[in-house]
């Protein structure tokens, strides 16, 4: 559990000294655009890395952040490098009211976006093969955990990070009725969930217009379970103002369901990556006669 007087010092730490103080290893870009760059820059290379080698591999990659694509997909057409050897693997998955799935070409479809903005840039002699783009779906609850399985050569999970801490839609579990503690969190399966009101916010003021009644109210989310299991963790957090706070948390933080993200706090190879908006001081608490406790 957080106190307001530990948040309060994590906020007093200066950007520039985030590095050096962090709990797990940090890189402070100065600019959205570096963020995005450096994305791509890690996707290339564990892609045109695996194919030089001749192995396959299965990336779990976001939808959020996601301007980092055309920047691959330019790359990938202009070296000409075919991505037969590619399995990707969505994290995650908006779903309507009745917990069913969009059709392709609805705009909060993730799937369909990740045709759009990527794999649709890609010449089509290069593209991955159809089998091999797998987003997980309420109609086949354990499709990707068993084809991540079958496969056996998952290399990295690739994340954004939410408001509170989510990482695909593994959200702070929210029921007053049902604890679940870090390692349940740990090891949890692909499932459905209804959103958070800070998330159907959030989303409602990127691609809504404000209008929260736009935004599907439900989701299915990998577990953390198949998150964690990747060899390599890499986080990319670019939206400014709106994660300063969660980047302290993730950073100086130990592992805590209230902060989902704060799971990758033991792994063996995590890295994460925000601008320096992003990592920016947020506005401190006040203490009213001493620490209160923010979890």
């Amino acid at each position: 559990m957080i106190t307001g007087k530990q948040l309060n010092e994590w906020i007093a730490v200066p950007v520039d000294d985030l590095a050096s103080r962090s709990r797990v290893p940090f890189v402070l870009a100065d600019s959205r655009s570096e963020v995005h760059e450096r994305f791509a820059d890690d996707l290339w290379s564990e892609i045109s890395g695996a194919r030089e080698a001749g192995r396959e591999i299965s990336l779990i990659v976001p939808i959020g952040p996601s301007d980092h694509y055309p920047l691959l997909a330019k790359r990938i057409n202009e070296a000409q490098l075919p991505l037969g050897h590619v399995t990707f693997f969505g994290m995650d998955e908006w779903l309507d009211w009745q917990g069913r799935p969009f059709s392709a070409d609805h705009p909060f479809s993730l799937e369909g976006r990740f045709h759009r903005i990527f794999v649709d840039l890609i010449e089509p002699g290069l593209r991955p093969r159809p089998e091999n783009v797998i987003f997980p779906t309420p109609l086949a609850l354990d499709r990707s955990s068993e084809e991540l399985a079958r496969r056996g050569n998952l290399v990295a999970t690739y994340g954004g990070v939410g408001f509170q801490g989510h990482l695909a839609f593994n959200e702070p579990p929210s029921s007053r009725w049902t604890a679940v503690s870090a390692d349940e969190l740990r090891d949890s399966r692909t499932r459905l969930i209804p959103l958070a009101v800070d998330s159907i916010i959030a989303h409602a003021q990127r691609s809504a217009g404000g209008n929260v009644f736009a935004v599907p109210p439900m989701a299915i989310t990998l577990g953390m379970r198949d998150l964690l299991a990747a060899p390599k963790v890499r986080l990319y957090i670019d939206t400014g103002a709106w994660k300063r706070t969660i980047v302290r948390i993730l950073l100086f933080g130990e592992a805590d369901v209230d902060y989902p993200v704060t799971l990758v706090q033991g792994h063996p190879d995590v890295r994460v990556v925000a601008d320096r908006d992003s990592a920016a001081p947020p506005l401190a608490a006040p203490q009213f006669g001493g620490p209160s406790d923010i979890s």
